[in-house]
């Protein structure tokens, strides 16, 4: 059954404009075949099409039942994009195929990129979240700066991982189930010395993804499944 998003749901609807333009001239659905809708926020609603008219289709909800959660905790990660947009774009939609609650972008000391385009972020977030068969859309934060971010996150179990000679944790043996987890991932030319000083104080603890130097997409990506492997449900 095809899947299909939309965040306001009621018994008698319309799908959003681009979801409808893929249903009916991508799939070429018709009048009275069932479909799928997730919400966003944890539901899955079976539908039939009652009325195709142009460019609009409308449903008729016909069943709603909530999607087990895929993992326990909640799984954070914030990273300083990359310059070239289409890795930030690859690691958004990988990361929420594998499974995060939450991604924010950071403005660092090294950083090469200063603007996100969230639109273009949030149509990927939708579609892999779709693809992966999800009903729970990962919330997507615009950048910020990282002192502005230390200063608002400091629940849970903060990690920083970062390439300077310290000695750290393995994130894998660092991250608990359950717990609330929050990796920060920094640019190609690494955080800056006060910046790591800085987390550190915060009460974040410097940890390691492994021996290899990875890029930053996939140092974050690599971030995102250690803590969704330590967070899977039998």
């Amino acid at each position: 059954m095809w899947l299909f998003y939309s965040p306001e749901i009621s018994v008698d609807m319309e799908l959003p404009h681009d979801e409808a333009q893929h249903c009916i001239k991508v799939l070429r659905l018709k009048e009275g075949e069932m479909v799928r809708l997730a919400d966003g926020k944890g539901t899955f609603y079976d539908a039939t099409i009652s009325t195709i008219t142009g460019k609009r289709c409308l449903l008729h909800i016909e069943k709603e039942y909530p999607q087990d959660s895929l993992w326990s905790g909640y799984i954070h990660l914030a990273l300083a994009p990359t310059k070239l947009m289409d890795r930030n774009e690859w690691f958004v939609e990988k990361a929420v195929e594998i499974g995060v609650d939450e991604i924010s972008f950071i403005k660092t000391a090294h950083s090469e990129r200063d603007v996100i385009k969230m639109e273009r972020i949030e149509k990927i977030a939708i579609s892999a979240m779709k693809q992966s068969k999800k009903a729970v859309l990962p919330k997507i934060n615009p950048m910020v700066k990282f002192s502005d971010f230390i200063s608002a996150h400091k629940d849970g179990d903060c990690f920083i991982a970062h390439c300077e000679e310290d000695k750290k944790l393995e994130l894998k043996n660092s991250v608990v189930r359950g717990n609330r987890s929050l990796v920060l991932i920094g640019p190609e030319g690494d955080f800056s010395s006060s910046e790591i000083d800085m987390a550190l104080k915060a009460g974040y603890k410097g940890v390691s993804l492994g021996p290899s130097r990875l890029r930053t997409e996939t140092a974050a990506l690599a971030a995102v499944h250690i803590m969704n492997l330590v967070n899977q449900i039998d």
